[in-house]
């Protein structure tokens, strides 16, 4: 499951993981991340065991998405070792999400 990330809990959710760290930008009034939303929770819980899963709404923590450049959303990045690998923007379909994570783990 997707845990809300903020400003203040990104350090520790993120740059001390232990693991890969997925962060969904999104906001509430976004259609296409509404869709996105139950794809990523998904992704989040069958990929628990190699990767950690936070969404970060933009409405909400403008700090972090401008510290990130996020002009588009659904924004996607990943981070490993704290440092943003991937990143991938707009909607798509499970199976290409999960492609594009495999590549990148």
């Amino acid at each position: 499951m997707a845990k809300e990330i903020t400003e203040a809990t990104f350090d520790t959710a993120v740059r001390q993981a232990d693991k890969p760290v997925l962060v969904d930008f999104w906001a509430s009034w976004c259609g296409p991340c509404r869709a996105l939303g139950p794809v990523v929770e998904q992704i989040g819980e069958e990929m628990a065991d190699r990767l950690d899963v936070y969404k970060c709404n933009v409405d909400d923590e403008a700090g972090l998405a401008q510290q990130f450049n996020i002009m588009s959303i659904p924004t996607l990045i990943l981070f490993k070792d704290g440092v943003p690998v991937h990143s991938m923007v707009g909607s798509m379909p499970k199976a290409s999400l999960v492609a594009e994570l495999e590549a990148h783990l």
